[in-house]
């Protein structure tokens, strides 16, 4: 096999997320230049590439012209690369052919999708071939859901050091957390519901907390799942539930059982927002609950999400502004128990709005970790979490280049 062209090629540099990567990319490389690699952008249309090129100074940055649904130039594609990082969502739509060519080549991948119906689809269908060629996918590499997988494995990693033991039960709440949607986000949950609608045995999937995991895994424990307004007395807070732990807690679920079981069998994990205290935190965690409420009925109505997508969120393509992205930021406090009773708190902390700025600044350190850092020796072909690949230069990767902070909580 011939040396790839480039260690790395971004895949939808002209999307919402794409071009905030592709500035990411640029601004990183000038100030780090022992990170720089050969690099590419990659997308459908050569004229909004070089629009990308030139308004986010990526000038020296070489194009490559690859639609998502033509094999033959994703193909081509990842022959020239040793790891792809995809936006182009939603996946469940847009991505299965670009993993058949990472797979079938030997290339790593990288993605920010929430779409568990999608993962569970390319890990039944192309894991024994990807530890076959080498290739290395690992899906969620965003907001969902590096801050909860590497979370709980930090928490983990310190319950060791404490306790000598690992934390069998892990609560994660949303202490707070500014920032907003884009279209593909809104696009990708629309998406999974009109799939929902259409097919029962995929509404018993996406209801199975364990739905992707190893098939030969042991786990039973009964998974706590917060659907209303609950007072949770470890924090002494309101909480409503939080729109991503559908996703977050099934990643963690694998994190466990492709290493081994470490958090335990009877591991128990769930996650919610915290609202706030008394009267006020009460009536915030029930008008919550009716917002998402509201929002999943009308989803699931034709003609209300028709309206919905027409006139009321954001397409395909928006998000929020640059300002929007610099002002936001998340603080998600975790409480673990052991088997034996002993407590631990932590936290994980991100500097820019959850979904974009910070999302964009993850999956870049997760593709470049991929390209220098995990050799093929080091971890082999096959679909990964982000917990079970990635070691401790990713967590110095995150907080000295991504803004991300993990912390005891005292």
């Amino acid at each position: 096999m011939s040396t790839p062209q480039y260690d790395l090629v971004v895949f939808g540099a002209t999307s919402f997320v794409g071009q905030i990567l592709v500035k990411y990319l640029v601004d990183h490389f000038n100030e780090h230049p022992e990170d720089k690699v050969p690099w590419a952008m990659a997308g459908r249309s050569e004229t909004k590439l070089e629009q990308v090129r030139s308004e986010t100074g990526a000038t020296d940055t070489p194009l490559l012209i690859a639609d998502a649904d033509n094999e033959a130039a994703l193909q081509a594609m990842c022959k020239k690369t040793k790891v792809v990082i995809s936006t182009v969502g939603p996946y469940a739509l847009y991505g299965t052919t670009l993993v058949k060519a990472c797979v079938e080549n030997g290339t790593d991948y990288c993605d920010l999708t929430g779409e568990t119906q999608w993962i569970k689809r390319m890990v039944d269908r192309f894991e024994a071939k990807a530890k076959q060629t080498g290739a290395r996918i690992v899906h969620c590499c965003g907001f969902d859901s590096i801050p909860s997988d590497l979370g709980v494995a930090f928490l983990q990693k310190t319950a060791q050091e404490k306790f000598g033991a690992p934390c069998t039960d892990v609560k994660m709440r949303v202490k707070a957390a500014k920032g907003g949607a884009s279209g593909g986000t809104i696009a990708s949950i629309i998406n999974v519901t009109k799939e929902a609608i259409a097919n029962p045995a995929l509404r018993k999937e996406l209801a199975n907390p364990y739905s992707i995991c190893p098939p030969d895994h042991t786990f039973t424990a009964r998974q706590r799942n917060v659907k209303s307004a609950v007072f949770d007395k470890d924090f002494q807070c309101w909480s409503a539930p939080f729109v991503m732990a559908a996703i977050n807690t099934r990643v963690v679920h694998r994190s466990n059982a492709l290493s081994g079981n470490a958090y335990g069998v009877d591991f128990r994990y769930d996650e919610a927002m915290l609202t706030g205290r008394e009267f006020k935190g009460r009536m915030t965690a029930i008008t919550m609950v009716a917002g998402l409420g509201a929002f999943m009925v009308g989803a699931v109505i034709k003609p209300t999400r028709w309206l919905m997508e027409s006139y009321m969120l954001p397409k395909p393509g928006e998000g929020p502004s640059p300002e929007a992205q610099q002002k936001g930021y998340y603080d998600l406090r975790f409480v673990g128990l052991t088997a034996d009773g002993k407590e631990l708190r932590t936290k994980v902390t991100g500097d820019r709005d959850p979904g974009y700025g910070s999302t964009s600044k993850m999956l870049g350190q997760a593709g470049l970790s991929l390209a220098l850092d995990i050799s093929k020796e080091e971890k082999a072909g096959g679909f990964w979490t982000t917990a079970t690949i990635f070691d401790e230069r990713m967590f110095k990767r995150l907080t000295a280049h991504a803004g991300l902070g993990f912390e005891v909580v005292e």
